[in-house]
């Protein structure tokens, strides 16, 4: 591969966009944001380029499932720009934070085993939004939101009018709050929490579960085909894959 992407073979914008499915704009702003290397120029002024460049796209495609576009992006332009450690490290803060999903996937699962509203008897006190905001590291305001898409529903102090949190709502906050880590929209999340309310049980959990585990499984393959498409590119520059500079 390498052999090709150093070919001096002269392609247009066109050729670089035909069997991705982009515009001819999408690969000059690409140019333009330091995703592919700065393109020569004809005579006439029209740009040019090589299967360097298209080495360049394809690992740009690549990365995007994995890190998404502003990661991706500045991936792409540390290498053009010679600071391949760099990109390096980006990728590994892609890692991390996959990695961080993962546990934050597990401590849902670990929180939903101690979770069972069939067996969740009401408590006479509870706990008002300021105390309960410290204790999952949010604002009070972010309680007041969640109130407000029915993820939670506290009760009024009759003598107050201050929100009081007895256990279950306590318990679907620490669920709304689990969930949100892990990515979910509020939108998504509503319907969880109502059904595991109302329905006797947190067997409506199982499928989004199931789903999470996928999406991360998904993620942790796009990012080795990202790698695989970097790799080809690092070496296809000269730079193979273990310097700071390409």
């Amino acid at each position: 591969m390498g052999k090709n992407l150093q070919s001096t073979d002269r392609l247009r914008p066109v050729d670089l966009a035909r069997g991705h499915g982009l515009s001819t704009q999408a690969i000059r702003n690409y140019e333009e944001a330091g995703i592919l290397p700065a393109a020569a120029r004809s005579p006439h002024g029209y740009r040019t380029y090589t299967p360097l460049h298209a080495g360049a796209l394809r690992a740009f495609l690549a990365l995007l499932p994995g890190h998404g576009h502003p990661t991706a992006t500045a991936i792409m332009r540390a290498v053009n720009q010679d600071a391949a450690d760099e990109a390096f490290r980006l990728i590994d803060e892609s890692h991390a934070q996959l990695l961080d999903d993962r546990r934050t996937l597990r401590a849902v699962e670990s929180a939903l085993r101690d979770l069972d509203p069939t067996t969740t008897p009401p408590e006479p006190g509870g706990t008002f939004i300021g105390p309960l905001a410290r204790k999952l590291g949010i604002r009070p305001a972010t309680l007041r939101k969640w109130e407000d898409a029915g993820l939670v529903h506290p009760h009024r102090d009759p003598r107050t009018g201050y929100r009081v949190y007895d256990e279950a709502a306590v318990r679907d906050a620490r669920l709304a709050h689990q969930l949100r880590r892990g990515g979910y929209p509020l939108e998504r999340i509503a319907p969880l929490i109502a059904h595991v309310r109302t329905a006797g049980g947190l067997e409506p959990l199982e499928a989004a579960l199931t789903d999470w585990h996928d999406r991360l499984s998904a993620r942790g393959r796009a990012l080795l085909a990202g790698a695989a498409e970097l790799e080809a590119y690092l070496r296809a520059r000269g730079g193979g894959s273990g310097g700071s500079s390409a």
